[in-house]
């Protein structure tokens, strides 16, 4: 018993000491490369199992022929087996070389292809989460030009808008000066129908701004959206009239909501008063509020004749205005980016898909808690 605790301990000195003289040569080498690293972990296996066998051998007191046998053994045993470890550590290394040149094309804004060669776990672990890192990126400048473009639309969009009834202003104002207006009150009142229009425009601005800052406040009561639905449509009454649109509201279920019950009016008048622009003579826009499982939806369906469904992505972004057959030329593009970021703000989503006949909106917000 006393000479195998002895022949251990021999073996565990001689092991221990190799390991400590390649934990200090790792630390001095630690900026250097894998493979010189993976080479001198293979070299301190090997050399740690020599050692230690060595130790045992002299330990032993064997004769030279045996003392011979066991060190050419060990000998050939460590060449092998550090040779191995070498070929297995340069095939290590040129798959990690593999993944820094893909790595390398991914941040240089292509979009990331694993290497084709199999690697060790760890390699394609790291290939899988470089492979969903570079899809987000993707996905994130696709949404940067898709904002750019929009920012670009809307300040083109918004310097015709205005040049058009600075333009008016000017000629009308220039007129009355000049005292050759005709009629002079019909000017006054043209004057003061586009001062609303831009002032509305500039408060739309306003809104829009606040609510890209996340700065929007908001002023959350529990309501019921029966009484939310009927404040919306007393409102639109008259323009609906106006354009001979029927407005019907009888699938409205009294569901309590918590919302800021200005903005949300603002969002419903929004959606009622493009639908019912866009829906001919005749025609009818339909608003329903049901129950769902992921809260309560508030829909307002129109007669516009559908969307196209490439544009079906973009409605809701701001200085988006279609085609000019659906858009009436003083449209600024931005009430449906306001519905859309009100909605957000309150925790809730904006959509909207084609139905048979026109399109319908629909605003799911969260029920409020009992």
């Amino acid at each position: 018993m006393r000479d195998t605790l002895l022949i251990a301990l021999y073996a565990f000195l001689g092991a221990a000491a190799t390991g400590l003289v390649g934990a200090g040569v790792l630390r001095l080498i630690r900026r250097r490369s894998l493979t010189v690293s993976l080479a001198v972990v293979a070299a301190v296996t090997v050399v740690a199992m020599l050692a230690g066998t060595m130790a045992v051998a002299q330990a032993m007191f064997l004769s030279s022929h045996d003392l011979r046998v066991v060190t050419t053994v060990v000998a050939m045993a460590a060449v092998v087996s550090l040779v191995t470890a070498l070929l297995l550590g340069r095939w290590v290394v040129a798959r990690s070389r593999e993944l820094t040149d893909a790595a390398r094309h991914f941040g240089d804004g292509g979009a990331f292809a694993a290497p084709a060669a199999p690697g060790t776990a760890e390699l394609d672990a790291l290939s899988r989460e470089l492979a969903a890192t570079s899809a987000r990126l993707a996905a994130s400048r696709e949404r940067e030009r898709a904002l750019e473009t929009s920012r670009r639309e809307l300040v083109a969009w918004i310097s015709h808008d205005l040049r058009t009834p600075l333009a008016g202003l000017r000629a009308m104002s220039e007129a009355l000066e000049d005292g050759v207006a005709t009629d002079p009150d019909r000017y006054f009142k043209q004057i003061r129908t586009e001062v609303e229009r831009l002032d509305g425009m500039v408060g739309d601005l306003f809104e829009l701004s606040r609510i890209h800052a996340g700065t929007l406040p908001l002023s959350p009561a529990r309501i019921s959206v029966y009484d939310l639905v009927g404040d919306a449509l007393a409102g639109v009454g008259p323009l609906a009239r106006e354009h001979g649109v029927r407005l019907v509201g009888d699938r409205v279920e009294p569901v309590p909501v918590e919302v800021d019950g200005k903005e949300m009016s603002r969002v419903l008048a929004n959606l009622l008063v493009n639908a019912i622009r866009r829906t001919p003579a005749d025609g009818t826009v339909a608003v329903a509020a049901e129950r769902a499982p992921e809260g309560v939806v508030l829909s307002v369906s129109d007669g516009c004749g559908g969307i196209p469904e490439a544009d079906l992505p973009r409605v809701f972004d701001t200085g988006w205005r279609g085609t000019d057959a659906r858009t009436p030329p003083a449209g600024a593009g931005l009430g449906l980016a306001i519905v859309r970021g009100i909605v957000e703000a309150h925790h809730g989503r904006a959509s909207v898909r084609n139905v048979p006949g026109g399109c319908r909106f629909e605003v799911t917000l969260p029920t409020a808690e009992a």
